[in-house]
């Protein structure tokens, strides 16, 4: 299994660790520390050395941040996560802080009096995060202070687990589709044109995809732990853990890079500083020590944004090839498993765990799954209402009749990554399920078949996923979709549909579409597939090209939540349709019975 349920979060434990993080903020010379849950290489997913706000909390979420200062604690999460945070935190230790209503900052200038000296580790903050702390703290009469060890670490001692040591794998040129050296190329062609002398590379997923290497440093991220610098001119440095590179890949590495041990950045950012080079950082995603050891405000940075990032979401001929292929294998593999699911859990032999071991088994059944995206989230009934649930051997529920069942999912293949997300029903629905489910719905389809000119953002098109909830009162409280990468990592900058989403949509980029409704204590809805964004095209008629999406997932959504007088014409031609390829593409690969159910399963839905 690439997924355990074993649980982290025990609220009983928070109060001795905090009260001995506590007793050495003198002996640190502060007032209060920030924990984040971050890396050095300020990914969404962490190693388990670097889990230092679960092991301090108890929560386990992917994003957030505690504050502990001498009286007070706060932990700050945003709307996906404060139904968890409230599960597996003691909240006599800490507020639980919704952001983005109230932001870190605010609440340390409201509980902290004026001169109040705030620790944080530069290995895990960036550039800009520390600038808007700065801002913000300085009209409160706050200084924030580096300090040179982490304190959580100096708590954790000898129980923290030691640094990831990965095997790195070659990603074959059939998938990458452009070879690393052509990538270096590129890269470095830019970095002329911005008469630049370098660029520091901190993010795991644009040294995998430049280096065309693949990583297994963190569970589900197909990603290397490690930074490189490339230079305008000769090879790169890749500063990684040579015990990570076996012989091949040593190989593929030496014909286009210099590795070199972790312990030599630190040498080789003073090099550049001292050399006076321009060198370029994101300080929006490098992390605050690389920033002063290029020399910080006083260093030649130029502040510009990762250069591989766009490049790695425009995606390439073999990279949506792969990504085809891979919806296709996991769609049979999702649609098999859903129909396991209509006959077995009726009889009340399915909980949450088993369901996802089921799914885990049946795409691993395919001999080419690699890792799966991340944990499976598979809440039942009022689990479900909790947006990135994972099922624990203490929070294992049981599938009812009666009750919705949702399963969010994706698999790791050489060829692509999977992401998807079907909600169905235990036996018969109510009315208000089946309204919910239709809304969410609704919007989903409103962004499956927008056509939309060039220069259109996320943040244009975000309320089409909202429309009809809104219409009736109704939100939820995530982003619509998020970028997908090719056997990278399922959540991708810098594209999103959301309403921070600012950058424009182009033509190869992959996002999730995933409008959602959660109710409380009762039950969850969220329908997703993946998006490509197809290149501008004409319509009849029309005056300008649009660029539209083409749906990848191919999986059936439950027809029995769907409630057709809700539907437009449109929307009726939309599900049809889509439910007449899933069946045209899966159904010859499944067994009889399989294909039986997916005939019902896609059948026509008739207008009301």
């Amino acid at each position: 299994m690439f997924q355990d349920f074993s649980s982290s979060a025990d609220p009983a434990l928070a109060a001795d660790r905090v009260a001995r993080l506590r007793a050495r903020l003198a002996a640190l010379g502060v007032d209060a520390v920030l924990v984040p849950r971050s890396d050095e290489h300020m990914g969404e997913y962490v190693p388990p050395s670097a889990e230092r706000l679960a092991w301090l909390t108890g929560f386990t979420g992917s994003a957030g941040l505690a504050v502990i200062a001498a009286k007070k604690a706060a932990l700050f999460v945003d709307g996906r996560y404060t139904l968890q945070a409230a599960d597996q935190v003691d909240t006599s230790i800490f507020d639980i802080v919704q952001i983005p209503e109230t932001e870190p900052r605010q609440w340390l200038a409201e509980n902290l009096p004026k001169g109040a000296r705030i620790g944080f580790d530069p290995w895990l903050h960036t550039r800009a995060a520390i600038a808007r702390f700065e801002e913000g703290l300085a009209k409160a009469g706050l200084v924030l202070k580096p300090l040179a060890r982490n304190p959580v670490d100096l708590v954790w001692g000898a129980e923290r687990p030691g640094p990831p040591q990965g095997a790195l794998s070659i990603q074959p040129l059939e998938w990458a589709g452009v070879s690393a050296a052509d990538k270096i190329k590129a890269l470095q062609r830019l970095l002329k044109g911005a008469s630049e002398d370098a660029v520091v590379l901190t993010l795991p997923d644009s040294i995998a995809w430049l280096f065309n290497v693949r990583g297994s440093d963190v569970n589900h991220n197909p990603t290397p732990l490690a930074f490189a610098v490339v230079p305008v001119t000769g090879k790169p440095e890749l500063f990684i853990d040579k015990a990570k590179i076996g012989p091949e890949v040593r190989k593929h590495l030496s014909a286009v890079t210099h590795v070199r041990a972790p312990e030599a950045l630190a040498e080789r950012l003073t090099s550049l500083r001292h050399e006076k080079k321009r060198v370029r950082l994101d300080t929006t995603t490098a992390n605050m020590w690389i920033w002063q050891r290029l020399g910080g405000a006083r260093g030649r940075i130029s502040d510009a944004s990762d250069p591989c990032i766009l490049p790695k979401a425009r995606k390439n001929e073999a990279e949506i090839r792969g990504m085809r292929i891979a919806h296709e294998r996991d769609g049979i593999a999702v649609t098999r498993f859903l129909a396991w699911i209509d006959r077995e859990a009726p009889k009340g032999s399915v909980d949450e765990i088993s369901a996802v071991r089921t799914l885990e088994a049946m795409r691993a059944e395919t001999q080419a799954l690699k890792e799966i995206s991340f944990d499976t989230i598979s809440g039942s009934g009022p689990n479900g209402a909790i947006v990135h649930y994972r099922v624990t051997e203490a929070t294992n529920r049981q599938l009812r009749a009666g009750e919705l069942f949702l399963v969010d999912s994706g698999g790791q293949y050489i060829d692509g990554t999977t992401d998807i997300t079907r909600t169905v029903v235990i036996g018969a629905p109510t009315a208000e399920m089946r309204d919910r489910f239709t809304r969410v719905l609704k919007g989903h389809i409103a962004i499956s078949e927008l056509r939309f000119p060039a220069g259109t953002t996320g943040a244009h098109i975000d309320v089409l996923a909202r429309h009809a909830l809104w219409q009736a009162g109704f939100d939820f409280d995530h982003g619509t979709g998020h970028g997908v990468g090719s056997y990278l990592s399922v959540h991708e900058g810098p594209q999103s549909i959301s309403k921070r989403g600012h950058v424009v949509l182009e033509p190869g980029m992959i996002l999730s579409n995933e409008p959602g409704y959660y109710k409380t204590g009762a039950y969850g809805i969220r329908i997703e597939n993946l998006l490509l964004i197809y290149p501008p095209a004409a319509l009849p008629g029309g005056e300008r090209e649009m660029l539209g999406f083409e749906t990848l997932t191919l999986v059936p959504i439950d027809r029995r939540l769907i409630d057709p007088a809700l539907l437009s014409a449109g929307e009726f031609a939309w599900i049809n349709a889509y439910h007449a390829r899933v069946a045209a593409v899966v159904g010859p690969h499944l067994n009889d019975a399989d294909r039986t159910w997916l005939a019902q399963a896609t059948a026509p839905i008739a207008h009301s």
